[in-house]
This record gives C-alpha cells, structure tokens and sequence, in this order.
C-alpha cells in the first residue's frame, strides 16, 4: 500500500519549482543561499583576491557576467543537451563566456588583467557556476534562469566586496585606493590583514555576521507564526484579539 505521504523525486522537485517567485529567488542568492557565507563555495578567488575593495568588486562583477549568461544559455538549452554528456556541456559553456571575459580585460584593462591573473580564467571551474547549472538552470526556464544568475552573481559580489573592504582597510588603511584620514598618523594598518591568515580570519567573520543575521531573522519569524493570529507569545494583543480558536481558549484561562 502507497504510502500518501510519499512524494516521488519528481513531485517534490515540481512542488519545490512552483514556490520559486522574482523575489524568492533574489533574496535566495543575495542573503538565504548565499554562494560564499552560506553554502561557503568559490573560496579560491574569495580568500585570493580580496586584497583590495576594487579588484573584489571586479572579479564578482566578471563572475556575475560569466553566471548569468551561461545560466541563461544552458536554459535555453536544457531539453536540448544530451543527460549523459551534460556536465562537458555546461563546463564548455562557461569557458565560453569566461573567455570573453578575459580577451575583453586584457584588451581594454590591462593592469586589471594582471592584478586578477589566473584567476579570471579559474571561473571556468569556480564550483559556484556549475552546481548553479546543474541545480537550477538545467530544470527551469530562461527568466527565472536569469534571475538566479542575477541574484547569486550580487551575493557573491556582495561577499567578496565585504571581505575586501575589511581588509583594504584595516590591512592598508585606504578604501578603493584611497587614504583614509583615521590611518597613518592615528592608527598604524595591520597587514595580518593583508596575509593569507588574514584573509581566513576576515571570512570567518563575516560568516559569523551572516549567520548572526540569518538566526536572528529565523527566531523572529518562529516567534511570529507562534500563534494562529501572528502575535507572538501570551501578549495582551493576542488575548485579547478573539480571532481564533486558540486565543479564545487562552483568554477563557
């Protein structure tokens, strides 16, 4: 006998797609799943080039390109890929557009180009982009594809800006190159900062804000939908609303 709660890997993935909305999928990719503070992938080029603010900002807007592009073209593609040689596909399709990147970088910024150095062309493997091909974009349509490259390209982004800022500052005391009057005369930059140890201890961190967050926001929520009107605990206002079943019990105690 059935049981009926069984759910087949099929049911639960298109009950799990019919949730998916504009606003769902963004605040998944910038703060809920964020690529490198939540589900900590693409460490590489997180701990490698936040040295500054501004080589952080352009390696995620070079990742945020390379994402939603290739998340647009394997949608696109998705019924039209073979299941066997899927993973060869997606791979060849972001080298396609990482390719891109670079020739464009070494042409029309040069000294960008060498302060990335071999990190533009390790997007190729970045596992950011391809569990995003493999999760998202091969089983949805082209927008939400889209979306979902946006969203998780910005949380990225977002991350390295963070972790560069941090450490630009308190490692070289400037902010996108420029000095910082706190800096020099008061207080002495620490390159701890500016040290692969540095950079561990700064991504700790900033994981440990983002979690902050997140349970601070998890224990609102809880608190909210504890009672069948939304009114957390055994405040007057839920005594007193007579909404629902339950309140009534508690206010006849």
């Amino acid at each position: 006998m059935k049981d009926a709660a069984y759910r087949s890997p099929d049911e639960r993935q298109a009950e799990k797609n019919s949730k998916y909305t504009p606003k769902s999928i963004f605040l998944n990719g910038v703060l809920y799943e964020n690529p490198a503070l939540r589900l900590v992938l693409g460490t590489c080029p997180l701990l490698a080039v936040t040295i500054s603010a501004k080589s952080s900002l352009y390696m995620g807007l070079a990742v945020l390109f390379v994402l939603t592009a290739s998340e647009a073209i394997i949608s696109l593609l998705r019924n039209v890929i073979p299941n066997k040689v899927r993973i060869p596909a997606f791979i060849t399709i972001i080298a396609t557009f990482v390719t891109i990147v670079q020739m464009l970088i070494s042409a029309y910024f040069p000294a960008l180009n060498d302060s990335l150095g071999i990190y533009i062309p390790l997007i190729v493997v970045n596992c950011i982009l391809l569990a995003r091909a493999e999760t998202f974009a091969s089983k949805q349509k082209v927008l939400p594809s889209i979306l979902d490259g946006l969203s998780m390209g910005t949380g990225f982004t977002l991350a390295l800006l963070m972790m560069g800022s941090i450490r630009e500052i308190l490692g070289c005391g400037t902010f996108f190159d420029m000095k910082l009057p706190l800096f020099g005369d008061v207080i002495e930059p620490m390159m701890f900062f500016m040290l692969p140890p540095g950079g561990f201890f700064v991504f700790g961190i900033c994981i440990c804000i983002v979690q902050a967050v997140m349970k601070k926001q998890e224990k609102h929520a809880s608190a909210k939908s504890s009672t069948p009107c939304g009114v957390a605990g055994d405040s007057s206002d839920c005594l007193s609303c007579g909404g629902c079943s339950l309140c009534k019990g508690k206010g006849e105690k």
